[in-house]
């Protein structure tokens, strides 16, 4: 879901839970990830910078560097996605140079502050940069479309940084098969076979999240190290094809994997009188005039509480079944950031440390909340890279 404005963002606030200093200082010394930010979109807006903080009842953005700061957000992968176009020689090359250019914007953020960001590639560069004070930039590719049938091409992205890599996003594609989309390839095509190959030969870690069941069976089949699901949850907490059942989740388990949970897909989405109307203006609030943008904040004002039953006790109620199913050493947190995530009572990243509140008051220890926030995903991390140097060539 990757508009700026999709309902979430004209969620009523929610009473703040109770977040205790001693909640908020063990929050703020875990390393903090979130695998998930659709952020970079932003960056290619005329005007909007991350260095400032943003009304998401405004602009509808949800991550800048002061809320990661205030949200006690150390950092997490900065999405390079591409929406799905034809599979031909023209589309594949216009997909290719919109992921260039994303990529080039996602470097130039990190280059103009470098006293605020640091670009990483590795879970050792994540711990450093962060006790530095500084905030973590990964990289990752939603949506492998820009490849083209080029495999080459998986290589620069590798140079530049990227580190996570999804086959497929809502529409199949040449490399396999979405999960809300009719299938062609039965799981991957023969291509995404040799895209799996290559991702293990050059240490980068499968995402398996848009995949359908089938890509998601082969991928723990085919691959050499533990796979990632960078932002999907549990479908016995709504039944949507875009989550996973309880048994798949074992599975992602048992083979050393994680599932990053998201916080959309939690509920049947809400449709509102209005609300696309605004939600089209609202992507587009930066080239409109002053009045038209005091006029946009006072429609989406009078819409009033909307949102559907997703709030935070539903994402908590997501978040504590995957722990429960999986155990807490494969699970992490990948919310959707900007991509049509948040939730009633957890509208931006400004509320993260609600979770880690109510984790601790669920019996967790603050060592297993860190892996939840980070660990657990830079072991996945650690283990691409160390397969990818153990098999050279």
């Amino acid at each position: 879901m990757k508009s700026i404005l999709a309902l979430p963002l004209l969620l009523a606030l929610a009473p703040e839970e109770d977040v205790t200093p001693v909640d908020r200082l063990a929050h703020d010394q875990m390393l903090v990830l979130d695998t998930h930010l659709d952020t970079p979109e932003l960056f290619e807006h005329p005007g909007w910078d991350f260095a400032r903080w943003h009304d998401r009842a405004f602009d509808g953005s949800q991550v800048d560097i002061p809320r990661m700061e205030q949200g006690g957000l150390d950092g997490g992968f900065f999405v390079i996605y591409t929406p799905q176009g034809p599979l031909t020689p023209a589309g594949y090359a216009a997909a290719r140079n919109a992921a260039l250019t994303r990529a080039t914007w996602i470097q130039r953020v990190v280059a103009a502050h470098p006293d605020k960001l640091e670009l990483a590639t590795t879970p050792a560069d994540a711990r450093r940069i962060a006790a530095s004070g500084k905030r973590v930039v990964f990289q990752s590719i939603e949506n492998s479309y820009p490849l083209g049938e080029d495999l080459s091409l998986l290589a620069h992205f590798h140079d530049l940084g990227v580190r996570l890599a999804g086959p497929v996003h809502f529409r199949k594609n040449q490399f396999a098969d979405s999960a809300t989309d009719k299938p062609k390839w039965h799981g991957f095509s023969p291509l995404g076979r040799q895209w799996v190959a290559e991702m293990n030969r050059l240490g980068m870690v499968i995402d398996v999240s848009h995949a359908s069941d089938e890509v998601f069976d082969q991928a723990l089949a085919l691959s050499k190290t533990p796979i990632l699901a960078s932002h999907s949850g549990p479908k016995a907490i709504f039944n949507h094809p875009r989550n996973l059942d309880d048994a798949r989740m074992r599975r992602l388990a048992a083979a050393g994997g994680v599932l990053q949970v998201n916080s959309v897909y939690l509920a049947p989405s809400v449709s509102v009188p209005g609300g696309e109307s605004i939600g089209e203006r609202q992507r587009r609030w930066w080239v409109l005039p002053p009045a038209e943008q005091r006029k946009l904040v006072a429609d989406i004002a009078a819409l009033g509480p909307i949102g559907g039953t997703a709030d935070f006790e539903l994402f908590m109620r997501s978040l504590l079944h995957a722990i429960e199913v999986m155990g807490v050493d494969h699970v992490g947190i990948g919310a959707d950031w900007d991509g049509g995530g948040g939730v009633r009572g957890m509208e931006d990243i400004t509320a993260l440390p609600r979770i880690t509140a109510r984790l601790r008051k669920a019996g967790y220890g603050d060592a297993n909340i860190e892996k939840i926030w980070s660990g657990n995903a830079l072991r996945v991390l650690q283990a691409a890279e160390d397969w990818a140097a153990a098999h050279p060539g």
